[in-house]
């Protein structure tokens, strides 16, 4: 069990939890048995699954990774792999089955996409984490699926300004797996696998996603009062990165530091997000 907890990465359970939890409740209004159900599959079994599969197939090039091995990816031995596996399968089926048998098929399209998604990131043949570009498109659609899964399970509509939230929380999650990559960029190249940070090079990789977070807070600018409070929260993220955009492939690791502190900003960023979406509930 220990090792499970490990595996599926707690620290990161909020980032898929929330975004379905806040559409569903924000389209719908009320907490449901739907909604606790659809929470906590977000929170843990989903989690599990995206991160004990990527675990499990990239065993061997994080034993190649330093920062492998704690809070930031378990490195199991072999015998557990197929233990992990089975587990991911049993925590999720129950799940998917209720949520496909009370969902529309227009909600359970978007749940296919997003669990196809969290597949086909690491596991074998498809690979998506190996193939750059594709690798940060897919990430980043492990953490807006659950929001856009949330917004059409509850029978909400997708208007303009709606668009323009998911898009600037796709450039977020595109941004924040590019800038993940380069600090992998060494042990990935030792590995021979490739990514967005193998392929662009450390500096270039910290650039795009300085752009991705710039582009992302700027377009919640043009949402409704108090949606462009929560453009400003693109700042911290540009100020974050913006001191590794000259950084060498050779000391890429040195970034790092900065991801480090990318993890608890999505804390302190959570919870202004949370104020601004209270302050939005409170004033319609």
């Amino acid at each position: 069990m220990r090792e499970l907890f490990m595996t599926s990465r707690p620290i990161s359970w909020v980032n898929t939890a929330y975004p379905f939890a806040a559409a569903y409740f924000l389209c719908i209004g009320r907490i449901d048995w739907i909604f606790v159900l659809g929470t906590i599959f977000f929170l843990i079994p989903y989690n599990l699954a995206m991160y004990g599969i990527n675990d499990v197939f990239d065993y061997e090039s994080d034993l190649l990774n330093p920062r492998k091995g704690g809070a930031e990816g378990a490195v199991v031995d072999r015998s557990r792999h197929r233990g992990i596996l089975i587990a991911c399968a049993v925590s999720c089926v129950p799940f998917l089955l209720v949520l496909g048998i009370v969902g529309t098929w227009q909600a359970n399209l978007v749940l296919l996409v997003s669990m196809f998604a969290l597949v086909a990131y690491s596991a074998p043949h498809l690979r998506f984490k190996e193939r750059p570009f594709v690798d940060s498109l897919t990430s980043s659609t492990h953490f807006v699926s659950p929001a856009i899964y949330g917004v059409v399970l509850a029978g909400g509509s997708f208007d303009g300004q709606l668009l323009a939230i998911m898009a600037a929380f796709f450039l977020w999650g595109m941004a924040s797996h590019a800038f993940g990559s380069v600090q992998d960029i060494v042990p990935d190249r030792a590995a021979s696998l490739g990514s967005i940070g193998t392929v662009l090079g450390a500096r270039w990789t910290v650039r795009f996603a300085a752009a991705a977070y710039l582009v992302g807070g700027a377009l919640l600018l043009f949402t409704d009062w108090p949606g462009p409070l929560a453009g400003i929260l693109a700042l911290p993220y540009l100020i974050n990165v913006v001191p590794f955009a000259n950084l060498r492939d050779e000391e890429s690791e040195r970034a790092h530091a900065g991801w480090v502190r990318f993890l608890w900003l999505n804390y302190v960023s959570g919870f202004f997000i949370t104020m601004v979406l209270i302050w939005y509930v409170l004033g319609r």
